[in-house]
């Protein structure tokens, strides 16, 4: 496509630019810069602490000499398996300063699940809280060689710092770990010396592996580059046009998940603007406190949580009309939702789209201009089209697979050569949702191909929820799939044949042991046998229809 093939360039908000020139640089200067500009400057607020970003740049630097000292070089992957906590950023931060690469892990997670990302990416370094130290203990001295250990009290202020581990202890959660070969903790480390070597760092060099899932049921590394990164905050940043570092952001949803590595980390450190950590996006009480607190003006999110934000009892007690802007991604924004909230605050909620294999952002809608209920419109040197089976681009208002081009599109998925290219139609990449492009070039997802659950903003992929259904010793056959949830857009619901008898609550419980609590089955029903076709492939839309009916 060429610029003049590009309807939607009229749409953008004035000072939006169609093109942008970005740096050779990695994610680590967006922190080194905001820490000489504004040393001064609150990063971070977390339960009262405040972190300026020149005290955060020197704890990524202290992180970065101890890991250097414990063997962590250029190139190496890191698993980090955090919250939103200061930890995660002086982690994800330090990780780069080496050049290493982060690889995602949600600390929802099961042992088991965490066990495939750390041998499929190779990590041999793992940094997560104390109390989750159980899932990763089995591969210690097998799979990983060493753990870095925080606790969720370390970067608590007093006297929260103190009364934390008594109500840790009042639950009967302990976490005794004696420091020993392999074992390390964070807060003691932090007291190094903060010189490590200085890598050069090149735009192509591996940044982050975010595991995303697939048809073989196995989550897949989407690799994602420093410029990959590096593009898509500046395209980000620039979207929203009066973005400055006077702005507070929200930074609720999770960073493990590209969404919030993107827009509520990465975009407020580049233009350094201070971040509002919350580890539960569930908290909305804590949420509209923290809005009102701290005059709250940017909050990426999803769907369910500006709804419940809408329908908190408590929320006409607080003034959040500080908001600004909004961006709401992972799953359809209700136009009900986008007009209460705006109403609400005064600020503005617009729908954007994206994937993990770029970066993630793709589309959205202006903030200031014309709104469309759809997921909007490309980003800056971002090029979007409908295409059919054979590869063919489609003229406007015909339905087809949505594909994109640019900066943030990911280099292919780690160690798996044939699914990168099942992925890529020349420079194209099939995003596996069907799509058609009106004439002011505004894009709508008529279908996903795919069929992913998106559950409170979550991506939940069937064949990953079969795959451990099936190692259930009383199921045959498993079919999942997605149905309506007010609250969490879509609730997953699994159709199982039985080999044995077996209740449908022992299964769930198995599967609460094997899957993070998202993934889990809301429902399960018990069938004689599944919808099949001629061949034999068990039909989820048969599924999906019955239980809609």
């Amino acid at each position: 496509m060429t610029s003049v093939e590009k309807p939607w360039f009229k749409f953008y908000d004035e000072g939006v630019p169609y093109s942008i020139e970005y740096p050779e640089i990695g994610l680590r200067t967006f922190l080194e810069d905001a820490s000489h500009r504004l040393p001064e400057k609150p990063a971070i607020y977390f339960f009262g602490l405040s972190i300026t970003y020149s005290e955060l740049n020197q704890l990524a630097d202290r992180l970065a000499s101890a890991l250097e000292s414990i063997g962590v070089s250029k190139g190496d992957p890191i698993l980090i398996n955090l919250p939103n906590l200061p930890q995660y950023v002086i982690a994800y931060y330090a990780v780069h300063k080496l050049g290493g690469v982060v690889v995602q892990s949600s600390p929802l997670y099961t042992a088991h699940e965490i066990e495939y990302l750390v041998k499929d990416s190779g990590a041999k370094t793992a940094i997560t809280l104390d109390i989750l130290y159980d899932r990763l203990k089995a591969l210690m001295g097998v799979e990983l060689e060493s753990v870095i250990l925080t606790k969720i009290q370390d970067f608590l202020p007093k006297p929260l710092n103190i009364l934390y581990p008594l109500i840790q202890r009042l639950k009967g959660e302990k976490a005794k770990i004696q420091e020993e070969k392999g074992i390390h903790f964070m807060k003691k480390v932090l007291r190094s010396t903060p010189e490590h070597v200085i890598p050069e760092i090149k735009p192509d060099d591996l940044a982050v592996l975010q595991y995303t899932g697939g048809t073989t049921g196995k989550p897949k590394g989407a690799m994602l580059s420093q410029k990959n990164l590096v593009a898509n905050t500046i395209q980000t940043a620039s979207w929203i046009n009066d973005l400055t570092e006077k702005d507070v952001f929200l930074s609720a949803i999770p960073f493990f998940h590209v969404y919030g590595m993107t827009t509520s980390l990465n975009v407020p450190v580049y233009k350094g603007s201070s971040m509002i950590l919350l580890p539960d996006p569930r908290d909305i009480n804590r949420i509209i406190s923290s809005i009102h607190k701290y005059r709250v003006t940017i909050f990426c999110g999803v769907p369910t949580m500006y709804n419940a934000i809408i329908h908190h009892p408590k929320v006409k007690k607080f003034d959040i009309t500080s908001v600004k802007a909004c961006i709401s991604g992972s799953a359809p924004l209700p136009f009900e939702v986008k007009r209460e909230f705006e109403n609400l605050t005064g600020g503005k909620l617009v729908e954007g789209y994206g994937l993990t294999e770029t970066s993630p952002v793709t589309h959205c809608n202006p903030i200031y201009g014309l709104v469309k209920p759809c997921i909007g419109i490309p980003f800056p040197d971002t090029d979007a089209a409908i295409m059919d089976e054979e590869g063919n681009l489609l003229p406007v208002g015909e339905e087809g697979e949505l594909v994109v081009k640019g900066p943030q599109v990911m280099l292919g998925y780690w160690n798996m050569d044939e699914e990168t290219e099942e992925v890529f139609e020349g420079e194209w990449l099939r995003t596996g949702d069907i799509a058609k492009m009106d004439e002011d070039g505004y894009f709508y997802i008529v279908d996903r191909k795919k069929d992913i659950i998106i559950c409170s903003g979550y991506n939940v992929y069937p064949r990953e929820v079969e795959e451990v259904l099936h190692e259930h010793p009383a199921v045959l056959e498993a079919a999942v799939f997605g149905i309506p949830d007010e609250y969490r857009g879509e609730s997953v619901k699994a159709c199982v044949v039985l080999k044995e008898p077996a209740d449908p609550e022992e299964i769930r419980e198995f599967c609460k042991k094997n899957l993070a609590p998202y993934k889990v089955p809301r429902e399960i029903e018990i069938r004689e046998e599944l919808p099949k076709s001629h061949v034999g492939k068990v039909l989820r839309r048969v599924l999906k229809e019955e239980a809609g009916k």
